[in-house]
C-alpha cells in the first residue's frame, strides 16, 4: 500500500513547483507594480499551502508506515521530514499578513514561497537520487 503512495508523493512535488513558480511571478509583479492583492493572489497562496499540506500528509503516512513496517527510520528520511516541515511552515506564513497593505502582502508572500521552495529543494536533494527520483 505504501509503495502506491510513493509515486503520488513524488509527482505532487512537480505540481507544487508549478504553483510556486506561478505565485512567485504573480507576487513579484504585484509587489513591483503596486497592485491590489485580489482573489487570484489569495487563491495562489492558499493553493500553495494546501498542496504543501497534502504533500506533508503523504510524507508523514509514508515515514511512519515504512518505519513501523521494518525499514526503520534512517537519518536521511528524518532530515528530509524536518526540512520539509520547515518548508510547510513557511508556506503558511502569508496568512499572517492578511490585513497588511497589499505591497507588504505581495512582498511577504513572495519571500515566504521562495523560502519554502529553497527548503523543498534542499529536502529533496538530501534523498538518495535527489530530484531524479
Amino acid at each position: 500500500m505504501l509503495y502506491i503512495l510513493l509515486p503520488f508523493h513524488s509527482y505532487l512535488r512537480w505540481l507544487i513547483v508549478v504553483v510556486a513558480v506561478t505565485a512567485v511571478i504573480k507576487f513579484a509583479l504585484g509587489w513591483l507594480r503596486g497592485g491590489a492583492f485580489k482573489g487570484m493572489d489569495r487563491g495562489l497562496a492558499a493553493g500553495f499551502s494546501g498542496l504543501m499540506d497534502l504533500q506533508a500528509a503523504l510524507g508523514i503516512i509514508m515515514l511512519v508506515g515504512f518505519g513501523v513496517s521494518g525499514e526503520g527510520f534512517p537519518m536521511v528520511r528524518i532530515e528530509h521530514a524536518v526540512t520539509m516541515f520547515i518548508a510547510v511552515a513557511l508556506a503558511h506564513l502569508p496568512a499572517r499578513w492578511k490585513t497588511a497593505a497589499d505591497t507588504i502582502r505581495f512582498r511577504n508572500a513572495l519571500f515566504c514561497i521562495l523560502g519554502a521552495m529553497l527548503f523543498v529543494f534542499v529536502g529533496v536533494m538530501r534523498l538518495p537520487g535527489g530530484w531524479s527520483r
